[in-house]
């Protein structure tokens, strides 16, 4: 699979403390990068995410548990 992630201009942080994993984001992102383990959020793969911020955006708002950040 080709790397299609280096030209975003921000980048998903998950804290995972703060996930329950509800897998809102995995059903919204476009890109299919958000990671999961035995049911659970792990991650996202930053290798092919574009960061729109689709996975922040539809993170529950009392949750809060994805957020952008500049990338690089």
């Amino acid at each position: 699979m080709r790397n299609t992630g280096d030209w975003k201009t921000e980048k998903p942080v998950l804290d995972k403390e703060k996930c329950i994993s509800c897998m809102t984001c995995w059903a919204y992102c476009p890109d299919t990068c958000i990671l999961v383990e035995d049911g659970k959020l792990v991650g996202h793969d930053l290798d092919h995410c574009k960061g729109c911020g689709i996975c922040a955006a539809v993170c529950p708002p009392k949750i809060s548990a994805i957020t952008m950040e500049k990338s690089r």
